[in-house]
């Protein structure tokens, strides 16, 4: 499979209210197609801004993003994007917020439509189509804003540390659930996470930034362990080798 994203010396500064802060510093990587890949960095270092440049919401002062061989110059329907919040609107069923991307689009299309009601029955959510966000879990909360990201049909999916409101138990059962939807529809996904062991468990590479301002100083290969769900390789005993050179990178940049 070749590559769909290529970043090659993304520079950006931006200004701020105490003056300019230089968010990228020359950051270049690739993404295969198919591929999930782990953004991996101390917090405020420039990882989220890396996925808005992503998104095409952000512009770069430098450096080249390209989208199938086309640089990113604004959003694009082939992307979609997940946030740190749900961001489900609690006067709307379930249903409702799952359709909102396609009654923006003002797409009609039944086929379409007919999607959304696969994906909810495909991932055990139809029985709550009916409800208001507020009946739901959090962990199935974070489910009905995956399959809303899904329903659109983006080839790519933007992660933006969706588990971070999330207590640690439903952390690790959501963000499994999330891996395997994600493998099931066969996406590539990029998930920002300052969580060395959510990108060990999860990603098939990990690209470890500096801090501010993100450089890439290391990128991980999850190797042996790409095939294994995200429980199995936590309870692999490479999984503690994974972790442990992440965070020694992570520790040089004390």
């Amino acid at each position: 499979m070749g590559n769909i994203i290529t970043i090659r010396d993304a520079a950006l500064t931006y200004q701020a209210r105490n003056g300019e802060v230089e968010a990228l510093r020359g950051v270049s990587f690739d993404v295969a197609e198919g591929e999930f890949v782990s953004i991996v960095g101390p917090s405020g270092c420039g990882k989220s801004t890396l996925l808005g440049v992503l998104a095409g919401l952000e512009t770069l002062d430098g450096g080249t993003v390209e989208l199938y061989g086309q640089p990113v110059t604004g959003a694009s329907g082939r992307m979609g994007f997940m946030p740190q919040r749900d961001q489900l609107f609690e006067w709307r069923s379930i249903r409702d917020n799952v359709m909102l991307g396609l009654q923006i689009r003002r797409d009609h299309d039944p086929g379409h439509h007919a999607h959304v009601d696969t994906l909810l029955t495909r991932y055990d959510v139809s029985a709550f189509a009916a409800k208001r966000p507020d009946q739901l879990s959090g962990g199935m909360r974070q489910r009905c804003a995956l399959i809303r990201t899904l329903a659109t049909g983006p080839d790519i999916l933007l992660l933006d540390e969706p588990f971070s409101a999330l207590d640690y138990q439903t952390r690790l059962a959501v963000s499994g659930d999330i891996w395997r939807i994600i493998r099931s529809e066969g996406k590539t996904a990029l998930l920002v996470t300052h969580d060395i062991s959510e990108a060990v468990s999860m990603s098939d590479r990990a690209v470890v930034l500096s801090q501010r301002p993100a450089a890439v100083k290391a990128v991980f290969d999850m190797g042996e362990l790409r095939q294994l769900t995200p429980m199995q390789r936590r309870e692999n005993p490479a999984f503690p080798r994974y972790f442990d050179a992440i965070w020694k990178e992570l520790e040089l940049h004390e």
